[in-house]
């Protein structure tokens, strides 16, 4: 481990805007957000996409947007809107959370991928271009992931991502009048270079046949050394 006798607070996370070659981030704005991001998430059914949430459900736009103002204003935590860089239209979402700039750490949760971008090398790209600002801008030392021990599909894009299994935190929080059991994951600044790597070999065009397909998975880029 570093010597870290010199070590001092980071700056809390702001909001920020990056650009890839799928998507684009922008914080989230209310007037701007409130009615493509409910409809980018589907409407009411964002309730489904969003059922291992400790918050929610939502009837309508202005509570969803009531409870990224709040969450905002409140905790620090700052919403970035994903927008398809093809298109234009807003796809998904994804927060940073739990800010902790004495010690360099954030969490991203909050993530909610629309149908547009689920399974798209904009989902992957979002998440990069998010772990890039918190390692590089921001210079912290620790990026969390937190879900629902039950919400299967979250802890497997978690450990494709990068991020390592810590554990099961039991009892962790009473959410929706029931207990959760919330599973920890989390990628440290000594891993980001060889992440990072990995990330843009996936991500390069190259790395996609004519229809679309990847020609090598993330898992196995990270396997390569970083030259």
């Amino acid at each position: 481990m570093r010597d870290l006798t010199q070590w001092t607070a980071r700056p809390a996370p702001q909001g920020f805007s990056a650009t890839g070659r799928y998507v684009m981030i922008e914080p989230f704005a209310r007037a701007v957000h409130e009615a493509s991001l409910w409809q980018a998430l589907g409407g009411e059914a964002v309730n489904e996409l969003i059922r291992y949430f400790p918050n929610g459900p939502y009837a309508d736009a202005p509570e969803l947007s009531d409870w990224l103002e709040r969450s905002g204003r409140e905790l620090g935590w700052v919403t970035c809107i994903f927008r398809s860089r093809r298109s234009g239209d807003v796809v998904g979402m994804a927060s940073l959370m739990r800010p902790d700039p004495a010690n360099g750490v954030v969490e991203v949760g909050s993530v909610a991928h629309g149908p547009a971008m689920a399974r798209t090398p904009m989902s992957t790209e979002a998440h990069f271009l998010m772990a890039r600002h918190v390692f590089e801008d921001l210079d912290y030392r620790r990026y969390e992931w937190k879900c629902h021990n039950l919400n299967a599909p979250s802890k497997v894009t978690a450990k494709r991502l990068g991020f390592e299994f810590e554990g099961v935190f039991r009892q962790h929080i009473v959410a929706k009048g029931m207990n959760r059991d919330t599973a920890w994951f989390s990628m440290i600044d000594g891993e980001w270079p060889g992440l990072k790597h990995a990330f843009e070999a996936w991500l390069d065009p190259g790395n996609f046949d004519g229809d679309g397909r990847q020609k090598a998975r993330l898992e196995a880029l990270r396997q390569q050394p970083v030259r």
